[in-house]
């Protein structure tokens, strides 16, 4: 019989963690001294330990381990168990190189001056939304409110309820930069269904995998904006799968002051 000290040295378990597995009945001891309360093991249960460690080391939680141990001597049972985990670790693998990506892109664009860090660029998904839409040919960007006050003026009799969510947002139809008669359409969610009038159309918008940064201030900086995300695009191994638009967080509706206008820029994009 082993004490537990000697036990720990031979398992290259720890003496507390023998009382713990010893608590949760994961490795019980051979036997208890009644008087002194020593805990014994025997030779015989150390091939026991080192399963435990051979399942801990490959990431298994001690309640998985605990499971696997009842079915251990089943080869079919321990294999799906070490397929599962398998499946696990990968994708985690693959999760950490994203993030090694993101961050070496990011030290990559420092190095060059680049406002990187000024703006966090996130992958997610917008998603799908029913909304009330106006899109026109408008003399140039910065008379986007043509297309809001003709929106408001014709849903206003409507009563129409915002969405939850309720975005408000801009769609650039045109696909790169114009000086002038520029083809944008504006849409904000809405909650219930309505028929459509002279201006405005209702519609359901499909859910859509975004990059996007979002900022506080001026829109003077949404040029900047776009650079950083569009290098995001590009360094990480995606590729843009649609029109580029811009989520209206705060927007003059809510305050003439351009420091507290909070804009989300959007590009649609898709795995290389």
């Amino acid at each position: 019989m082993l004490r537990i000290g000697d036990f720990s040295k031979l398992s290259r378990i720890s003496i507390r963690m023998l009382r713990h597995y010893d608590e949760i009945g994961l490795l019980i001891p051979e036997s208890i001294d009644d008087f002194t309360g020593y805990r014994y093991y025997s030779e015989a249960q150390l091939p026991l330990a080192g399963r435990i460690n051979a399942l801990k080391d490959m990431g298994f939680s001690l309640a998985s381990v605990s499971e696997i141990l009842k079915s251990y001597d089943n080869p079919e049972a321990l294999k799906k168990y070490l397929l599962f985990k398998k499946t696990e670790v990968r994708e985690q693998a693959e999760e950490t190189n994203r993030r090694l990506i993101l961050i070496e892109t990011a030290i990559k664009r420092l190095g060059k001056g680049d406002k990187v860090m000024n703006y966090n660029v996130t992958l997610k998904e917008l998603t799908e939304r029913y909304v009330a839409s106006v899109r026109k040919i408008i003399p140039s960007y910065e008379q986007e409110g043509m297309l809001w006050h003709t929106l408001v003026t014709e849903t206003m009799p409507l009563n129409i309820k915002d969405g939850e969510p309720c975005y408000t947002l801009a769609i650039f139809h045109d696909g790169e930069y114009k000086e002038k008669d520029v083809d944008v359409e504006v849409q904000k969610s809405v909650k219930g269904k309505y028929k459509n009038t002279k201006n405005v159309v209702f519609k359901t918008m499909p859910p859509v995998q975004i990059a996007s940064a979002t900022y506080k201030g001026s829109y003077d900086k949404i040029g900047e904006v776009n650079q950083v995300v569009a290098n995001w695009v590009s360094d990480n191994g995606y590729e843009f799968n649609g029109l580029a638009f811009n989520i209206y967080h705060v927007s003059p509706h809510e305050t003439q002051n351009p420091e507290e206008w909070v804009t989300e820029v959007c590009y649609p994009v898709r795995k290389k």
